[in-house]
C-alpha cells in the first residue's frame, strides 16, 4: 500500500467482461462485452450496452472486489459470475485493473474531521 493520508483509502478499479456464452443470450451479449467500475461509478465503452440482468448478478460482489482482503479470502481468488438466465449460460470475469486513491470527504457526507 502506498503512503496515504489518514483521510484517504484505496480501491481497485474493476473491469467486468463477458468471458463465455454457452447458451442462447437474448440480450445479444458477445464475448468481450464489458463495463467498468471506477470508485463508485459505472461506465461503458462508447456506443456499447450491457444486459441489466447480467449486471445485477455482479453488483453484490463489486464493493468487495474493489477492496483488498486477506490473500486466503475467497474474494481474492474467485472472479467469475454467472448471468441469472439459465438459458443464456453467460459467464463474466471481474478483473482488478488498478488502484485508485480516494479522499474520504469526496465520497461521504460525514466530514472526516468530525469523526476524529
Amino acid at each position: 500500500m502506498s503512503k496515504l493520508r489518514k483521510d484517504q483509502f484505496e480501491l481497485y478499479d474493476l473491469k467486468v467482461c463477458v468471458e463465455k456464452i454457452d447458451g442462447h443470450c437474448t440480450c445479444n451479449m458477445a464475448i468481450g462485452d464489458s463495463f467498468y467500475i471506477k470508485g463508485g461509478k459505472i461506465s461503458l465503452p462508447e456506443g456499447s450496452d450491457f444486459c441489466l440482468y447480467a449486471l445485477q448478478s455482479t453488483i453484490p460482489l463489486l464493493p468487495a472486489k474493489q477492496r483488498m482482503s486477506h490473500p486466503a479470502d475467497w474474494i481474492e481468488t474467485d472472479s467469475r459470475v454467472v448471468c441469472p438466465d439459465p438459458a443464456c449460460q453467460l459467464v463474466m470475469r471481474i478483473d482488478r485493473v488498478q488502484k485508485r486513491t480516494l479522499d474520504h470527504d469526496d465520497v461521504s457526507p460525514v466530514k472526516w474531521d468530525t469523526i476524529q
